[in-house]
């Protein structure tokens, strides 16, 4: 069998050089065995007359639920090989399965799906291994079941989807991933609470403003109310949640409607929202407006073009000498709107991660943790002391700007704006 030697991992590892340490440690149960992940003594043990789905008196765990539990690969090959009951439950209807989604074991998880887990069963409480990966933030152990072709819009019994779990519990890199494969992030659940619900109850700023702008209206959004007529403001005050009260306050939405009159009545924005860049071009070159010109919510242009992943339009107005250490109300740069809207190429480009290759700005890499935190996932947006600028520079810069001339460099035209 590959993977798996006669000798086992135990030999090499109770055996020295010194007579003293030759002594092999024999353990008293199977499930002893296989929590050390001692596949020799595993098949002794069976071979003895241990029933190979044997319960644990304590935690009613099988040996395969041991397994799953510390990562014995080899063991739990070993059991599955040997003709392990995969739907053995415990206590709390959990299967190998759940125990793996708990834990974030993804090599334990893959043999299971192979060997024919049902990623459906569902525990006491109604969840199934999905809900509980999202509940641990291990998206990793998510993306391979939702490649299996399990349904990830499975409720629990209080109608909760592996999402409402993942903002409920501030797993960001899971609320992306499970939004990446379809889920909505509009189901409501028993109690007509949203996940942007959940997450502002929890003070979950990073996956507030993550699922506001994933939401068909983000208005809409925040004044959605619950069956308690409690909408995001209510909640968050009522759990003291500071964080998501300020941002509320005053925040941004870049899904705004873009033929309400606020939106008219700055065409550069516009254009950057649409990733026009010619029509951008003609704007600044012809002096109608400036490259740092600020919108009623102290929007740049850059941070409309990072809000939608306009690389283009952004390497131009850096290219131009645009400022993109300027902060809207809502405190954030235009790298931190990027961030906040998944657009990992953007964030790349606005703060110069040169060393690290995105072959596809949409994929996840939920294999590695730092993943998350070197593209600004997991909230690393949350607690910025960004820099902020008088009232007086916030105001519509476009008078100073007509008197750049074409004969002016677009530079200069920036630098005294």
């Amino acid at each position: 069998m590959p993977g798996v030697s006669d000798s086992g991992p135990s030999t090499s590892s109770t055996e020295s050089a010194t007579p003293s340490a030759r002594k092999k440690v024999h353990f008293g149960s199977i499930h002893d065995a296989v929590r050390a992940g001692d596949v020799t003594q595993l098949s002794e043990i069976v071979r003895r007359g241990a029933s190979i789905n044997e319960v644990d008196t304590l935690h009613k765990f099988t040996p395969l639920h041991w397994a799953a539990h510390s990562g014995s690969l080899e063991c739990l090959h070993w059991l599955l090989w040997h003709g392990a009951d995969v739907s053995q439950v415990t206590a709390r209807g959990w299967t190998a399965a759940h125990i793996s989604a708990i834990r974030g074991q993804d090599a334990c998880m893959q043999a299971l799906i192979i060997n024919g887990a049902n990623l459906a069963a569902q525990d006491d409480r109604g969840c199934t291994p999905l809900h509980l990966a999202a509940t641990h933030g291990h998206s990793f152990t998510l993306q391979i079941m939702l490649r299996s072709g399990v349904d990830p819009s499975m409720t629990d019994k209080r109608e909760w989807k592996p999402v409402h779990y993942a903002a409920f519990h501030g797993r960001l890199g899971c609320l992306q991933l499970l939004v990446k494969w379809g889920c909505s992030v509009e189901d409501v659940d028993y109690n007509g609470n949203l996940p942007v619900h959940l997450a502002a109850m929890e003070g979950h700023l990073h996956c507030f403003k993550f699922l506001l702008s994933r939401m068909s209206s983000a208005s809409q959004g925040l004044k959605a109310f619950n069956d308690n007529g409690e909408n995001v403001m209510d909640l968050a005050q009522r759990f003291f949640k500071q964080n998501i009260l300020q941002f509320i306050r005053g925040a941004e939405y870049e899904g705004n409607d873009p033929t309400d009159q606020e939106t008219l009545a700055f065409p550069g924005h516009m254009a950057a929202f649409k990733g026009d860049l010619e029509m951008l071009k003609k704007l600044i070159e012809d002096g109608v407006i400036n490259i740092n010109e600020r919108d009623n919510n102290g929007s740049t242009l850059m941070h409309k073009a990072a809000g939608q992943g306009h690389i283009e339009c952004l390497q131009w107005l850096i290219k131009m000498g645009a400022d993109n250490n300027i902060t809207n109300k809502a405190r954030e740069k235009p790298s931190d709107v990027a961030k906040r809207f998944a657009h990992l190429a953007a964030v790349k480009l606005l703060e110069g991660l040169q060393k690290y290759d995105i072959d596809d700005e949409n994929e996840i890499n939920e294999n590695d943790i730092r993943f998350f935190i070197r593209h600004g996932v997991e909230g690393s947006t949350d607690a910025k002391d960004d820099l902020g600028l008088s009232e007086s520079d916030r105001t519509d810069a476009r008078g100073l700007s007509k008197s750049c001339r074409a004969s002016s460099s677009m530079n200069d035209c920036a630098e005294r704006s």
